[in-house]
């Protein structure tokens, strides 16, 4: 077996979602879901099939994103992912729980704008991601400072009254 780190080529504030499922129908059922979830959202989504052809199977509704997602897929090449990236003004806290429910999406690796590694193994099988490296290492523990600039900016942007 063999260790490696792929690393999500992205711009700097594009956000994705990197996840787990089980069958070809994801990407159908995926995007289905997020449209309407979120009526006029922006993505890409790419899905590493495991079996038969073994294609990356996409869809999407921004060509950018498509492409994104695409070309990290194809990196990654392990079995059964998918990855969603999302359009400007569109975030996962959004889209995630209605991810969750989707029946073929068994967990969800990581969701993020941060530079992102994913970790793989690779076997004669196949690979499989083991989990993401997301962000840098903490630098410390939060003062009243911190907590007071947490609270201004959830309530700053909407998500907190």
């Amino acid at each position: 077996m063999q260790l490696m780190t792929v690393k999500i080529e992205k711009p700097d504030d594009t956000n994705f979602i990197l996840g787990q499922s089980h069958f070809i129908k994801t990407v159908e059922d995926i995007h289905e879901a997020l449209v309407q979830t979120v009526p006029g959202i922006k993505f890409g989504l790419a899905f590493c099939e495991s079996s038969g052809a073994m294609l990356i199977r996409w869809t999407g509704t921004d060509e950018s994103m498509i492409e994104l997602a695409k070309r990290n897929a194809f990196a990654l090449s392990a079995g059964h992912s998918f990855i969603l990236f999302l359009g400007a003004g569109f975030f996962p806290v959004n889209v995630l729980n209605t991810l969750k429910m989707v029946p073929e999406v068994c967990r969800i690796f990581c969701a993020s704008a941060n530079p992102v590694e994913v970790v793989i193994a690779e076997t004669d099988q196949g690979r499989g991601i083991l989990g993401a490296i997301d962000g840098g290492r903490s630098k410390g523990i939060e003062d009243a400072n911190g907590i007071a600039w947490r609270k201004e900016l959830l309530r700053k942007i909407g998500y907190k009254l």
